[in-house]
């Protein structure tokens, strides 16, 4: 009488090396795993006891398999898609939207527009404040994913990096969409406006007016692409309008917050001050400036105060416009011409992509762009001889 092996099928082998790897989130939902021939090389068995292994997993709903792509990981042991989810958690339909912070009216509208698209679209909305800080938007990424919440906006912080949760929810096809700015180099979800067409919109709008000395005033924008893409198209305004690129004419200022309504304000009024002194110097190394384009309105405001206390006039000396707008801006003492960035269509653009992503996750990663629109106001004006100061 022969004796029974005791070696386990190596179907079920292959079957359970799956499975660890899921369990050990070295494969994610919808990961694709290895194909049959991968597997089959890589365990020097038959392509038969490959498929088998797969059926049984397809089964048992923790993979699902699309005809000529390969096997992917399910999003639960229901498998992909399923044709009826019974009701379950708040987290189900629970939305995160992590931002640097919330003291202008730029940030309001993101939020706005991204809060009442989720309502439409019967989710709700977690909101949470990062501080401009890397460590604390890491540790609530990871917090929220714990949370296993259903999908994540992020307005990222600024700086050269990303930091390593986010790359790696992006890289490991979370739903996850960034707003206002991308991940240069890495291929992920995201809306943005058209920051690039913002910058040139302006220049183009100053050329017009007869400017051909046009400045450029920002806060540090090295890794931050949506302040890039407006010097950009800075650049590229003065290019196509045969006007030549003089970096003396861009000033750098540096980072913090400078919108005249941003807390705390005591916090405040040192750094605005300092920057109202060194564009009241710019002024005076560049006397033949007829025209400024300002990175934002934080920016724009302090452009102004230091040409009023320069004993500038605008528009009469200076035309000035801002590369976004704000509340009440038509009702300012000199209302700002402004590229209007739109950002609660921004909003409201990634909070579709995100549920399109979370509906049908194998979808291509997508970048969309966002119009901006051009508003004239009382702060730009034909160019006249006294402008070119001495």
């Amino acid at each position: 009488m022969t004796k029974a092996s005791n070696r386990k099928p190596l179907y079920k082998q292959i079957r359970e090396y799956i499975v660890d790897h899921i369990r050990q989130n070295k494969w994610r939902v919808n990961d694709r795993i290895p194909s049959e021939n991968e597997l089959s090389a890589q365990f020097n068995v038959s392509r038969i006891t490959i498929k088998n292994a797969l059926q049984k997993l397809t089964e048992e709903g923790l993979i699902y398999r699309i005809q000529g792509k390969g096997s992917f990981v399910s999003a639960d042991a229901s498998g992909e898609p399923p044709v009826y989810s019974p009701p379950g958690t708040l987290n189900d339909h629970l939305i995160a939207y992590l931002m640097p912070r919330l003291d202008n009216v730029f940030s309001a509208n993101l939020l706005n527009g991204i809060e009442d698209q989720l309502a439409k679209e019967g989710y709700h909305l977690l909101f949470r404040k990062t501080h401009n800080s890397k460590e604390t938007e890491k540790e609530l990424l990871k917090q929220l994913v714990d949370m296993k919440i259903k999908g994540i906006i992020v307005y990222p912080v600024n700086g050269e990096t990303y930091n390593e949760e986010l790359l790696k929810l992006a890289l490991n096809h979370f739903p996850l969409v960034v707003v206002d700015r991308y991940l240069k180099g890495v291929e992920t979800n995201c809306v943005c406006s058209d920051n690039a067409a913002s910058g040139y919109e302006a220049v183009a709008h100053l050329h017009q007016l007869g400017h051909s000395r046009i400045g450029f005033v920002t806060t540090n924008y090295e890794g931050t692409t949506s302040i890039e893409d407006r010097l950009l198209g800075y650049e590229k305004g003065l290019s196509e309008h045969s006007i030549p690129i003089d970096h003396r004419l861009r000033l750098i200022l540096p980072n913090g917050p400078v919108e005249p309504n941003a807390a705390p304000a005591g916090n405040l009024e040192p750094l605005r001050r300092a920057y109202i002194d060194e564009i009241k110097a710019f002024y005076q190394q560049n006397p033949d400036v007829t025209a400024i384009v300002a990175v934002n309105s934080g920016v724009g405001f302090n452009v102004m105060e230091a040409a009023k206390e320069s004993g500038i006039g605008i528009p009469d000396d200076l035309s000035v416009v801002f590369l976004d707008d704000f509340e009440y801006s038509a009702h300012s003492a000199i209302p700002p011409t402004c590229v209007s960035q739109e950002e609660t269509n921004v909003g409201r653009e990634a909070a579709k992509l995100l549920v399109s992503i979370i509906e049908d996750p194998r979808q291509e990663r997508r970048k969309i762009v966002t119009p901006t629109r051009l508003i004239v106001r009382r702060s730009t004006a034909l160019v006249k001889e006294s402008a070119l100061r001495e």
